[in-house]
This record gives structure tokens, C-alpha cells and sequence, in this order.
């Protein structure tokens, strides 16, 4: 099961992110309690007046080789459970989050 589902323009992607995280990475995939899969992202921005959302935009958007503005915050705003939806081509954005989940090195300033 992988956490996100191809749309029309692209991509919805559950996470779950843990600010303050000392790195900006993307840390593959996790079950939660209730049996949803998200991708698990840490970033070092603080979860304060947005810098955290901010961070995992820029890093989605890096990590995958696509234009921040691509990347669109759906739900989750104050929660470490989100929603994104990424513009793009379906195809090649299910074959991006793949290749990333297959080598999770960190990305973004390190």
C-alpha cells in the first residue's frame, strides 16, 4: 500500500511530518495506528506561523523536481498529519515518490 493516489493533475500524498527534526529528509513510508500509510518527512523548521509547511513544500517539491507552487497544501495545516496535492503528470510523479521512497537519502540543506 503506498500513501499516495494518483488524480487527474497529478498526485494527493498523506504525511506526517515532525518538525524540528534536525534534517530535511523524507523518511519512506509508515502505517499508522488506524491502518493509513503515509510518507514520514521531518523538517528542521519549527511547526510556528507556517515555517513548517513552508519547509515541506520546498522539500516535496526538491525531492520530486517539480516548482513549489505544484505543491499544494490540502488539509493538516496545524496537524503532523497532512494532506498535499502535487501538480504534474500522474505517471511520472507515482515513478518520482518510488525512486525517492527506494533511496530515502536525505535531501534539501544538509
Amino acid at each position: 500500500m503506498k500513501p499516495w493516489r494518483p488524480v487527474s493533475d497529478g498526485v494527493q500524498l498523506a504525511l506526517r511530518v515532525t518538525p524540528r527534526g534536525g534534517r530535511d529528509a523524507i523518511d519512506g513510508i509508515e502505517t499508522l495506528s488506524d491502518g493509513r500509510c503515509v510518507l514520514k518527512l521531518r523538517v528542521r523548521a519549527v511547526a510556528d506561523g507556517g515555517e513548517a509547511n513552508r519547509a515541506v513544500i520546498a522539500l516535496l517539491a526538491k525531492s520530486l523536481g517539480v516548482p513549489k507552487n505544484a505543491v499544494q497544501l490540502m488539509s493538516g495545516a496545524t496537524s503532523r498529519l497532512k494532506q498535499v496535492a502535487i501538480s504534474g503528470d500522474p505517471a511520472a510523479l507515482d515513478q518520482a515518490l518510488h525512486a525517492r521512497i527506494a533511496d530515502p537519502k536525505p535531501s534539501g540543506k544538509d
